[in-house]
């Protein structure tokens, strides 16, 4: 399979390249979360960042938004069957992250010097 800029492996490299896509779907994995509790639980993303990574998620259909019809207004966010399917590779770069996050670290240092 080759990664030419029109083929489908590009589209999956495309979703993950924004570090919030994967962050976003990654604290969704637990169940439905409103706006606020997500930028808690995820921290340091601004309201509007939020904002337009779940929109983005959305329109490619990792992600479902409902609202309810409350005063105020509520709505919750939650990974479709699709977005589920991102976890696995989501986990497995986290795990890659952890067990070279050194060596990668290192290499800039020598790059920088």
């Amino acid at each position: 399979m080759g990664f030419i800029a029109d083929c489908q492996a590009r589209l999956a490299f495309d979703l993950l390249a924004n570090t919030w896509n994967a962050v976003v779907l990654w604290a969704l994995r637990n169940g439905p979360r409103r706006p606020g509790r997500l930028r808690a639980e995820i921290g340091g993303i601004s309201t509007k960042v939020l904002t337009e990574t779940l929109r983005r998620l959305e329109f490619n259909g990792l992600v479902t938004r409902r609202t309810y019809a409350e005063a105020p207004p509520r709505v919750e966010y939650e990974l479709t069957d699709l977005g589920r399917t991102l976890l696995g590779p989501i986990e497995a770069f986290g795990v890659w992250a952890h067990d070279h996050a050194d060596e990668v670290m290192a290499a800039q240092d020598r790059w920088e010097t």
